[in-house]
């Protein structure tokens, strides 16, 4: 008799914020995923690469962080391109792409300047503020005057796992922003 198939595990709960995909165990720049080449993981204590440029920094040593590519849109350009998603799947048109991919540059005081591809964790696109806000926290996050365990307790502090709208992602990135 053969053993059952082991099913696939399931993905795991997370919400994305911003640039920010948090989970119960990381926060993540970008979204993980099982295509995904590498993935950068933000702790209180170190910044991780993994994948072809694997690292660990801790914050000190950390100069830059930047998102390259993120793709950001207006929410009329976004709903357009919603629209025709819609449209085109019911014609049966439509093929689902992988997301965008995005690229993560990290200075180090090294000197050894890393780049990393992650994917875009947004649907159609982020809004420019929801980038404009997360490279913010990032440049908190570099010089110290906050840490991604804000992230952290957000995440376990939320009762629902559900996807938030642009708005609702901006005030949390605002809230973010604000705290010590």
């Amino acid at each position: 008799m053969e053993p059952a198939p082991v099913p696939p595990a399931p993905q795991k709960a997370g919400c994305m914020v911003g640039l920010f995909y948090v989970d119960a165990e990381n926060v993540h720049l970008g979204t993980p995923g099982a295509t995904a080449t590498s993935e950068v993981l933000l702790t209180p204590d170190a910044l991780r690469v993994t994948g072809a440029t694997a690292g660990e920094w801790p914050w000190s040593e950390v100069t830059a962080l930047k998102v390259l590519g993120a793709p950001a849109r207006s929410a009329g350009l976004r709903w357009a391109g919603r629209a025709v998603t819609v449209a085109a799947a019911a014609l049966d048109l439509w093929v689902p792409g992988s997301p965008e991919a995005m690229t993560v540059q990290i200075g180090t005081r090294g000197g050894a300047d890393v780049e990393a591809l992650v994917q875009s964790g947004a649907a159609s696109a982020y809004t420019r503020r929801e980038v404009d806000l997360s490279h913010a926290l990032l440049s908190r996050f570099v010089a110290g005057a906050a840490s991604p365990a804000v992230l952290s307790r957000w995440w376990e502090a939320r009762d629902t796992t559900g996807l938030l709208r642009s708005r609702e992602r901006e005030t949390v990135l605002e809230e973010w922003l604000a705290e010590p």
